[in-house]
């Protein structure tokens, strides 16, 4: 249903460094690069980092987030460790959370603008 997704950031090269790290754990590496923009996916640009000088950081009671699918829990586990090593935030550790209709194993990080990201992987045993 989603073809991508962009997040705003206030310092491109930095967010750069950051998602390229980040991504990695996940499949993604830079894909496009352009001068206010970079894109990172598997074959095309699925998600989209854009320059926005002098933008506020993203408060955390916006409530938004945006989540990314994993094949493992190692990969979770992996996309989280290296967020932290780049300069992102932990907002929750890797975990299985118990829900009312599934059984997921998630990470949420933020990035150094304020972005909440997410990766999870939905295990079967």
């Amino acid at each position: 249903m989603i073809d991508h997704i962009s997040v705003g950031v206030s310092d491109l090269e930095r967010s750069a460094r950051f998602y390229e790290a980040a991504l990695a754990a996940l499949g993604l590496t830079r894909v496009v690069t352009r001068p206010r923009t970079i894109g990172f996916g598997k074959a095309y640009p699925e998600f989209w980092i854009n320059l926005r000088e002098n933008m506020p950081r993203v408060p955390p009671e916006s409530g938004v987030h945006i989540c990314l699918r994993a094949k493992t829990t190692a990969e979770v586990d992996s996309f989280h460790a290296a967020a932290l090593r780049a300069g992102g935030a932990s907002e929750s550790a890797p975990a299985i959370r118990p829900h009312d209709r599934v059984r997921y194993y998630a990470a949420f990080i933020v990035d150094p603008d304020g972005n909440r990201i997410e990766a999870v992987t939905f295990p079967s045993e």
